[in-house]
């Protein structure tokens, strides 16, 4: 008999707060945690003041109090030393995440088959800044003893299990901008393959560095636009957008065979919903452009939806990839409307990259919860600063007008399935289908 996997806890870190209940709150409020490079304290001697690219999605800091963001709330000195922040935030979303799922007490549950599947597109990228000036300058003496085991990108994941005793799978994927989604997907196949009975999973990410920044303008990916104005530069699917803004931060969800979570108590009603359904692919095409007929997504969507048993007519919200990017955007509402476009009723598409910017490897798991919040509370987040739909000059507007992009404010809606995109560099594509727990 096939197993049914359910979400019971979430966890987040984002620009807009530290937590689900704020980020929550302050996304469908139509917040932005967008700020400009001009407002760091290091603007001038750290190199930001030369990158034509001036906006950022950065956590907070502050007092835990207010939401926001201090290591010491978290941990004593000698961790935040040991610790990249990547995985910092990745410790404290699943601190939030296991708490929520009730799972505060792990007596009594099989850690042998209590998995950790979470990713980073990049991991600790200011470690490898710092060592790689230091070595350039003074040699090896100046090496951190803890310079590697603090880069790596599965170091979240190691520390995660190291922290809770948790023996199961343990599994860390880097695929680029999809590795949330990915990590979610396969934590998901673990437990369908019995290899284990709950997993935590999703991905967490700290890249707000002037050299991540600098490389993503070079490439011409981040936007140039609104940097006077911040919470104004992710524009997705507007006429006006011209990059994606660089974010940070985590989001940790717990994934759990149905049957375990209701046999160690788990009331039915707490339960955020049920994936039903994993897609992915690849473009095959470009290190970095997608095909502009979104050829790749559309492939990932459709086994999604195919692999959840249900038409495409039942989908009622999609949390777009879409990063403000002009082709991106673009290709993905091509594949959308080549998945939809029939559809009978009128479908419900929204990007929050507008609200948080783009998190790279943890996009897809802060995503993913925005998506099963919409499920739980039947309320959709926003598109901000959509204006123009399809307007920019090279799209094909008439592709743009079957869809409820749901621009800049919040909608109450019932939502029983919802598909969560997330794409990345190197053609990478993942998509989950989420239905609401019946």
């Amino acid at each position: 008999m096939s197993r049914r996997v359910v979400v019971t806890g979430l966890g987040l870190v984002t620009p807009l707060g530290v937590g689900v209940a704020p980020t929550w709150r302050n996304l469908v409020a139509g917040k932005s945690g967008l700020i400009s490079t001009t407002s760091l304290p290091d603007y001038e001697t750290a190199g930001w003041s030369q990158i034509p690219s001036k906006v950022i999605g950065k956590i907070p800091e502050g007092s835990i109090k207010d939401h926001q963001w201090s290591s010491e709330d978290h941990f004593d000195k000698g961790e935040a030393r040991r610790l990249a922040l990547f995985a910092q935030y990745g410790l404290v979303a699943t601190k939030e995440a296991l708490l929520d799922a009730k799972l505060s007490n792990l007596d009594g549950i099989n850690k042998e088959k209590f998995g950790v599947a979470v990713g980073s597109g990049i991991g600790s990228f200011h470690d490898i800044y710092d060592n790689s000036v230091s070595f350039n300058s003074s040699g090896y003496k100046k090496v951190q003893p803890l310079f590697i085991p603090k880069l790596l990108t599965n170091m979240a994941a190691g520390n995660i299990s190291i922290k809770y005793g948790l023996q199961g799978p343990l599994h860390s994927v880097s695929t680029a901008c999809a590795t949330g989604l990915h990590a979610i997907g396969d934590a998901y196949n673990f437990i369908k393959n019995d290899y284990a009975n709950i997993m935590v999973c999703g991905g967490t990410e700290s890249s707000i560095h002037p050299l991540a920044l600098a490389g993503f303008a070079r490439a011409r990916s981040v936007v140039t636009d609104y940097n006077e104005d911040p919470k104004k530069a992710s524009r997705p699917f507007d006429g006006d957008r011209n990059g994606f803004v660089l974010s940070e931060g985590s989001g940790i969800l717990i994934v759990e065979d149905l049957d375990h979570a209701l046999e160690r108590g788990v009331d039915p009603k707490d339960i955020y919903a049920e994936i039903k359904g994993y897609g992915l692919s690849g473009d095959a095409h470009h290190i970095t452009a997608p095909m502009e007929t979104g050829e790749g997504a559309y492939l990932s969507m459709k086994m999604a939806v195919e692999r959840s048993g249900i038409d495409p007519n039942e989908v009622d919200y999609v949390n777009a990839h879409a990063t403000s990017t002009v082709i991106g955007d673009r290709a993905e509402n091509n594949a959308i409307l080549r998945l939809f476009g029939n559809t009978k009723k009128e479908l419900s598409v929204s990007s929050t990259k507008s609200s948080i910017g783009h998190l790279l490897g943890a996009a897809g798991a802060v995503e993913s919860i925005f998506t099963i919040k919409a499920i739980k509370y039947s309320t959709i987040p926003p598109t901000l600063n959509l204006e123009s739909v399809g307007g920019h000059k090279d799209d094909q507007a008439e592709n743009f007008t079957k869809f409820d992009y749901v621009p800049n404010h919040s909608k109450e809606k019932e939502v029983k399935y919802a598909l969560c995109n997330s794409f990345g560099f190197g053609g990478v594509n993942s998509s989950i289908l989420f239905s609401k727990f019946a």
